[in-house]
């Protein structure tokens, strides 16, 4: 089983990363942007493996540079909480 196909593990592997880029760190700036440049990445090379990575994938498809952004954004702030660290 993949990392992808259960929403909260990615939650929680996202996490996890989040708050290794905070201990080493690196700006909120920096992490949105890289945020935005994953969220690029998934959307044009990793199929959705349950519904929630679909909805964050639909979205992702219709929204503006900027929409995008704050899509990313949100992520971040979204598993900010959910580390298992």
């Amino acid at each position: 089983m993949s990392i992808l196909d259960n929403w909260e593990q990615w939650k929680n592997f996202l996490g996890d990363r989040l708050d290794d880029a905070q201990n080493q760190g690196m700006s909120q700036n920096v992490i949105d942007k890289m945020a935005t440049h994953v969220g690029d990445y998934l959307a044009h090379n990793v199929d959705p493996k349950n519904e929630q990575q679909r909805v964050l994938s639909d979205l992702w498809s219709v929204a503006s540079p900027e929409e995008q952004e704050a899509i990313a954004k949100v992520m971040v702030k979204l598993v900010e909480n959910n580390s298992t660290k």
